[in-house]
């Protein structure tokens, strides 16, 4: 298996999202030894587990754009609201006569 090899949901990740991945496999999925790991609650480690999982499915999918789910990590992320993402999204489709 070579770097060709490397699927692209894992190249769209980021280098905290792929350690944390490793530390939550290493840990044998167990939120709670991961919460310890990083000294932050249950729900913080749940809700990084939800951003981590949204962030794989968007860049799965094989129907978006690479620009749509650029614009969907974004709003995965918070760097902009959904609102924005969405108004983005409608306007690239539109140009795109979809």
């Amino acid at each position: 298996m070579d770097r060709n090899d490397i699927p692209e949901w894992m190249l769209a990740l980021s280098i905290e999202d792929l350690e944390f991945m490793k530390k939550f496999v290493l840990e044998s999925g167990s939120l709670k030894s991961i919460a310890k790991i990083y000294d932050v609650s249950y729900p913080t480690v749940r809700v990084r587990l939800n951003s981590l999982i949204q962030k794989i499915e968007v860049a799965d999918k094989e129907e978006n754009s690479e620009f749509i789910s650029y614009v969907k990590s974004l709003a995965i992320d918070e760097v902009i609201t959904l609102d924005e993402a969405k108004k983005l999204i409608k306007l690239y489709k539109a140009e795109r006569g979809e």
